[in-house]
């Protein structure tokens, strides 16, 4: 009889470590949430207002230490953020390119102590004329995309580039190969599903989204990848809306339309060509009477979760849409088109409950621009404003995962605010090795001086006592068994 109820003393031990573990390991998301975002921020390195005690912040590179080490390596403007995130030493590099007229690209090895060595810019400052370098992803092969922000009616960019040795490059050595089966539009955001198409927007008041669908889904190297390919653009309902700033959402059924053909190459009376006469426009494309693709008011990122009910859905944010042309009572909208359903849903806006307070976050909430995901699945909001004044992260509390904030409980919560004068946070990443820890840049503040921040979530107190209770349960049957 004591055997029996000291295994069930144990099995609650482990019960309570499990619970005291938190949703999928992460404590990112047991917060209690900022009622306001932050004013000018005394100490730089550590610029951030954090929701919880148990968060702690470090800067762990920043653009002036790389430029004196190495004068002109860095053009600044870091913006979004990934790491390796498979193959050998996965999670040891974070990646993120310069968003500057000058693009390039570093990398920080989370493995080196030395703060003076763990940057390298691997790609260098204007390397093939790259510009306003912003999109950053891993791909399923084991490489690295980035791309341009920059398209327009004649331009010579809104390219896609692959850096193919980004773990083993030295400075300055990246191996940087345009892929020029994308058709070219002002990139930010990209995204693979499950089947390994690859998802990708034109950040422009009007923008559209993409999918690239590989003929070679289950290639091990981008010159299999993108060698051959058809592009679509997304059109809902009948398709040529504008959402602007002064309109409703745009939801409903959609379809993906082909602007390119199964190779990549031109589809006669649809296709708009480039001014080098080899590239897709993909913008002006996307305008053809016979596409007519949805028009969304400054699509910027996407991301990709699977919902409760299994379907997976591809996140996007539109920056610049309102319904009134009125950004003091909130702008922006963040978006779901679900793969299996073909429709295409409203997540947040300025309706969306503010957790803090009760009420409809309003004006809180303006210029969503990135999106992040953390290791419990719990989907980030982080906008594109004025440090020092309201540049915010949000928690999108979406308890049952069913793609909406409606239901009790749920909606937004203020996670951190930046209080760096004249800058922005970009790039939030949450490590996939380590569910506790995050990364985000401060981009262009009024110093110069960009910082990459590292972001650790550690267990409340309490969670330790339960931790140790429980080992001290399991010590103690050890001894009884070795007795007996």
């Amino acid at each position: 009889m004591q055997k029996k109820y000291l295994n069930i003393a144990v099995a609650s031990a482990l019960a309570a470590m499990s619970v005291g573990a938190h949703a999928a390991d992460t404590y990112f998301d047991n917060i209690t949430p900022l009622a306001a975002s932050a004013g000018v921020t005394a100490t730089p390195a550590t610029p951030l207002t954090l929701s919880s005690p148990n968060f702690t912040q470090v800067t762990i590179a920043d653009r002036a230490t790389q430029n004196a080490l190495v004068p002109g390596s860095n053009s600044g403007n870091w913006d979004m953020i990934t790491a390796n995130e498979t193959g050998p030493n996965a999670g040891r590099y974070l990646f993120m390119p310069f968003e500057t007229g000058t693009g390039g690209v570093q990398r920080v090895d989370l493995q080196d102590s030395n703060y003076n060595t763990r940057t390298v810019t691997i790609v260098a400052p204007g390397t093939q004329g790259f510009t306003s370098g912003d999109a950053s992803r891993w791909t399923p092969w084991g490489s690295y995309l980035t791309a341009e922000e920059s398209w327009g009616t004649g331009s010579t960019k809104g390219r896609l580039f692959e850096v193919t040795n980004a773990t083993t490059a030295a400075a300055n050595g990246g191996t940087f190969v345009q892929r020029s089966v994308i058709p070219r539009v002002s990139h930010e955001g990209l995204a693979f599903d499950q089947q390994k198409s690859m998802y990708f927007i034109d950040e422009l008041n009007g923008g559209s989204i993409y999918k690239y669908v590989s003929a070679n889904s289950n290639a091990t190297t981008g010159d299999s990848y993108f060698a051959a390919g058809q592009t679509f653009a997304l059109k809902v309902g009948a398709g040529g809306q504008f959402e602007g700033n002064n309109g409703p959402a745009i939801t409903g059924g959609a379809t993906w339309v082909a602007i390119s053909d199964a190779n990549g190459g031109a589809l006669a009376g649809v296709s708009v060509m480039a001014s080098d006469g080899l590239t897709i426009d993909g913008r002006a494309t996307a305008d053809v009477a016979s596409v007519a693709a949805t028009g969304y008011n400054r699509p910027e990122d996407l991301e990709v979760k699977t919902l409760a009910n299994g379907h997976e859905a591809i996140y996007f944010t539109t920056t610049d849409s309102d319904t009134n042309n009125n950004q003091t009572d909130g702008r922006s909208r963040v978006y779901l088109f679900d793969t299996v359903s073909s429709e295409v849903k409203l997540f947040a806006d300025s309706s969306t409950i503010d957790l803090a307070t009760g009420l409809a976050v309003g004006g809180g909430l303006r210029n969503a621009d990135n999106l992040a995901i953390d290791a419990a699945g719990n989907m980030y909001l982080i906008e594109d404003r004025d440090g020092a004044v309201d540049d915010d992260v949000w928690l999108a509390v979406d308890k049952n995962h069913d793609g909406d904030l409606l239901d009790a409980g749920e909606g937004l919560a203020r996670w951190v605010s930046n209080g760096t004068p004249g800058s922005e946070i970009t790039g939030l990443y949450f490590d996939k090795t380590n569910p506790n820890v995050a990364f985000l840049n401060i981009q262009h503040p009024s110093t110069g001086v960009d910082r990459l921040i590292q972001i650790t979530a550690v267990p409340e107190p309490e969670t330790y006592a339960m931790f140790l209770a429980g080992l001290g349960l399991i010590g103690f049957a050890a001894r009884r068994r070795a007795a007996k």
